[in-house]
């Protein structure tokens, strides 16, 4: 599988199962064949056996650079699949490829190079080590790979930088806060500057202050690395957030993969929409998906408002308002008390939702 730009996927994922119990490849291939190869109807025999289906034929794929979230329920198998792509779990059938190479195959070796220069991990625990300083935890994946000291030091520095925790390389675990500690874990992986990145939700202990913090961070980190990401999260607030797609997923099965404005304008089943309810709506949803096009576009229209298709539309609608004039604001019992203008109502509701 390929990108638009016609060069390999940076992750493809094909028909992925994950079933645990015993003889799972046996089992699973005769489900198959009794469900005419129907998933759900073949996830359903394989519970009758009981075996648990995890994950059910997952197909997607990451494009270079993208941030492609994967959300659901707790037990809906979205860390397990993070886990197959990973390959920290071996999974039972499918293609899962990395830039074209299928690591269902690859030797326990090569696995192991893969995941010291390709492959950056972040895990919600994600066990920093208590004796060593914030630049020794940071250099430590240079150290497996062999890098001197000085190099080490170095890279770990830049990276400390970039998550700003620059003057913080000295302390230890133990004098850092929670936000702090993961802001560790995030530069640790980054020190070998992987092409892929796993996050397995990695902010979700943290109080929502300092959650917020650091997905603005994560952002800046992205808007310069522009590293291709696979993000877990069970947070649909999150994943609207950092999002470019998003994969949500329900007993093990993937049910729609969208971006933020299709999964919450156009949702696929009442369990999608669930997630999105309430969900401000203006904040996520683009003008290109309300807008006319071709012959729907009137002929005569009134002064231009400055929109542009990326435009949410709660900052449309406040520019929109902006061509109106003053109106006028009553008291309870009907007396001229003011005046307001409705685009500064538009912009306010914009920071109360914001």
């Amino acid at each position: 599988m390929t990108d638009r730009s016609g060069a390999p996927a940076a992750i493809s994922c094909k028909g992925v199962w994950q079933v645990f119990g015993g003889n799972p490849e046996q089992y699973l291939t005769e489900a198959l064949e009794r469900s005419g190869g129907v998933p759900a109807d073949a996830a359903d025999i394989l519970r009758e056996k009981g075996l648990i289906p995890a994950v059910q034929d997952a197909s997607f794929e990451v494009a270079e650079g993208e941030l492609f979230v994967i959300m659901g329920l707790s037990g809906s198998g979205k860390s397990t699949l993070i886990r197959c792509i990973s390959r920290l779990l071996q999974g039972t059938a499918g293609e899962i490829l990395i830039e074209g190479e299928n690591i269902l195959t690859a030797t326990k070796k090569r696995m192991t190079e893969l995941r010291r220069r390709k492959l950056g991990m972040v895990f919600q625990h994600f066990g920093l080590f208590p004796h060593m300083t914030v630049a020794e935890n940071v250099g430590f994946p240079l150290k497996m790979q062999g890098q001197g000291r000085n190099d080490r030091r170095s890279r770990a520095l830049e990276v400390i930088k970039l998550v700003g925790l620059d003057g913080r390389e000295d302390a230890y675990p133990r004098e850092l806060s929670g936000g702090q500690r993961q802001r560790v874990g995030i530069a640790r992986s980054l020190a070998v500057n992987p092409d892929i990145w796993f996050l397995d939700e990695p902010f979700s202990a943290l109080d929502p202050l300092i959650r917020r913090q650091l997905q603005d961070g994560f952002l800046s980190i992205q808007s310069n690395l522009k590293k291709s990401i696979v993000f877990i999260t069970h947070d649909i607030a999150e994943a609207l957030k950092l999002a470019d797609r998003i994969a949500i997923m329900k007993d093990g099965a993937i049910v729609q993969i969208g971006t933020p404005t299709e999964i919450v304008l156009h949702p696929v089943n009442d369990y999608v929409a669930e997630f999105s309810k309430d969900v401000a709506k203006g904040r996520h949803a683009r003008v290109r998906s309300v807008m006319l096009t071709g012959d729907e576009v009137p002929d005569k229209m009134p002064d231009d408002p400055g929109l542009r298709t990326d435009m949410t539309l709660e900052a449309a609608l406040a520019s929109c308002m902006s061509l109106y004039e003053p109106v006028p604001v009553r008291d309870r019992q009907g007396n001229l008390v003011g005046a307001v203008q409705p685009a500064d109502l538009a912009s306010a509701l914009q920071v109360e939702t914001d």
